[in-house]
């Protein structure tokens, strides 16, 4: 009989097309992989260290496992396994930890899936993670991430990734190439760009740091892929994002007007204590230009709230200048103390109490932002790709640029392109549309 294995992923869009890969090698191995809520004989957490509740989630995670198959072979790899490997063999049930470069040789390590009393680790210092492995993943049958980079050269105050994945590292343009075109062959129509500092594509392994291509290089190469209706780039660098970038973009034949831009804060103060690589005027110049040339475009913003020195005045400036800009929606995220990082030894610690206060009110601007930009998309015709899900007899997709729409179940609606007239936003804030015809997917 086959063993059976089964991962949870937690995280980013990198950690499951790296999840994907693993699972693939896994398979040709002999597992055979199931679902985690079912009983498998090997579960594999791919951990994640950006956030405080990520570490703490990873042990109701184990006892999770532990409850459906108290017999099974636990294995933690990702990004807290690499920063706290021993932290995570500690805890009780966990038989194997994997650092940044062992996760992708897991194969090796699990032969025998006997219990252990104490987690083994096998983790490398960070600065032997100098390969690239490349990886994708296919969430459902619409889209898939594709990761084309990987580390990051750095060093922002508050940040762990680079003590986590290494040095900035790409995929050569022909393998990226290669695995579009196998995610094209198995029918799914968007292709997510992922990786740590994906503007930063292009260098190459073992520290050289010379760009074999650009950014702009692989968003061409990529254009050209058939049977991928639509491209869209995960998260990018304001100074990385050029206006060439954008301008091609705005006229591809595959790449969606949606960009998703880092500004973390909008004080100048407190971006030169997180050692961010722009002020605020060059984030105001990005915005203006993706609007100047793609007026409905939709732009997300990562933004992190209490960061130490953020006193009343400097939140207050980064609120001001969030609800004057031209954006769609935020992801907040509340700043939480990471070990080694020169962020925790700062001065004018921001109390918990008020960092949750900050948070609540840039998540209720974002609400704002996205209704308005909702509204803005009324009456307009959109292409939206329906996903597979049929939710309380509704089916939902998203459209090109990243309104979330709704209409009756259907499902010969699934994973195919439709023309809607976006009609009406509902109690949920979603857009309900009216059909108009499917786009043909042939051509």
């Amino acid at each position: 009989m086959k063993r059976k294995v089964a991962f949870y992923t937690l995280g980013c869009k990198l950690n499951f097309s790296e999840t994907s890969t693993i699972a693939r090698d896994l398979v040709d191995e002999g597992f055979e992989r199931v679902d985690f809520s079912e009983k498998a004989d090997m579960y594999v957490i791919n951990t994640c260290s950006v956030t405080d509740n990520a570490d703490k989630r990873f042990k109701s995670i184990v006892k999770q496992a532990q409850k459906i198959n108290p017999n099974a072979f636990v294995a933690a790899i990702g990004c807290y396994a690499q920063l706290k490997p021993k932290e995570l063999a500690a805890v009780d049930g966990v038989d194997l930890v994997l650092g940044a470069t062992e996760k992708f040789k897991i194969a090796n390590y699990v032969n025998d899936l006997s219990k252990n009393d104490f987690g083994t680790v096998h983790s490398c210092e960070i600065q032997e993670a100098d390969f690239y492995v490349g990886s994708y993943a296919i969430g459902d049958r619409t889209r898939a991430f594709l990761k084309v980079q990987d580390g990051c050269d750095y060093k922002c105050t508050y940040c762990t990734i680079p003590l986590a994945r290494g040095i900035s590292r790409s995929d050569t343009l022909q393998n990226v190439l290669k695995n579009a075109a196998e995610i094209s062959a198995k029918g799914i129509k968007e292709i997510v760009l992922t990786g740590v500092n994906i503007g930063d594509y292009g260098k190459g392994e073992f520290g050289n740091k010379k760009h074999e291509h650009t950014f702009l290089d692989l968003v061409k190469a990529l254009d050209t892929v058939e049977g991928i209706h639509r491209l869209r780039i995960s998260s990018i660098e304001p100074n990385l994002l050029r206006n060439e970038t954008i301008d091609f973009v705005a006229q591809s034949n595959s790449f969606v007007p949606h960009f998703h831009i880092p500004l973390q804060s909008g004080s100048d103060a407190i971006l030169k204590l997180m050692s961010r690589r722009y002020l605020s005027s060059l984030y105001v110049d990005r915005v203006k230009r993706i609007k100047e040339v793609m007026p409905h475009a939709c732009i997300g913003v990562d933004v992190i709230v209490g960061f130490p020195g953020e006193t009343d005045e400097r939140f207050l400036e980064t609120y001001n200048f969030l609800n004057e800009l031209d954006i769609s929606y935020l992801h907040v995220f509340t700043f939480s103390e990471r070990d080694n990082t020169k962020a925790v030894e700062m001065d004018g610690v921001v109390p918990k109490k008020v960092r949750q206060k900050r948070s609540k009110m840039l998540r209720g601007l974002s609400v704002k932002k996205r209704r308005a930009f909702y509204e803005s998309q009324l009456g307009s015709i959109r292409t939206v790709l329906f996903e597979a899900e049929n939710k309380e007899g509704y089916i939902h997709g998203f459209t090109e640029n990243y309104v979330k729409v709704k209409t009756p179940w259907n499902p010969e609606l699934v994973n195919t392109l439709q023309q809607l007239k976006l009609n009406e936003i509902d109690e949920e804030g979603m857009v309900r549309g009216i059909a108009m015809q499917e786009i043909s997917t042939t051509a």
